[in-house]
């Protein structure tokens, strides 16, 4: 069996067929020349995401610190160890040590 060979003429009227040339030019404009192309829109799409996952992330720091400040206004013994962690405060008669590692 031999492979059926191409002839010029058929490869000249299929680089010519008017709907090929129609769709080639359609998809360079859309992925180039066009006010939402495809650049763009993979531009956003990976900005999204990034903002997504900042969006996570902050929304887990708003959880972590409502804790912290729901802990900090249950009880005055909460608030003196974050006053005394936190700002080195002290009462009259105390001294402190601050031990750096």
């Amino acid at each position: 069996m031999s492979i059926p060979e191409t002839k010029p003429g058929k490869l000249k009227s299929l680089l010519l067929n008017k709907y090929l040339i129609v769709f080639l030019l359609f998809a360079v404009f859309v992925t180039f020349f066009d006010e939402h192309n495809l650049i763009q829109r993979w531009k956003m799409s990976r900005k999204i995401s990034q903002l997504q996952e900042e969006l996570k992330f902050y929304q887990e720091e708003i959880k972590t610190t409502r804790q912290k400040k729901n802990e900090l206004q249950s009880s005055d013994q909460n608030l003196e160890k974050f006053a005394r962690e936190q700002y080195y405060m002290k009462k009259e008669n105390e001294d402190i040590f601050i031990i750096k590692e």
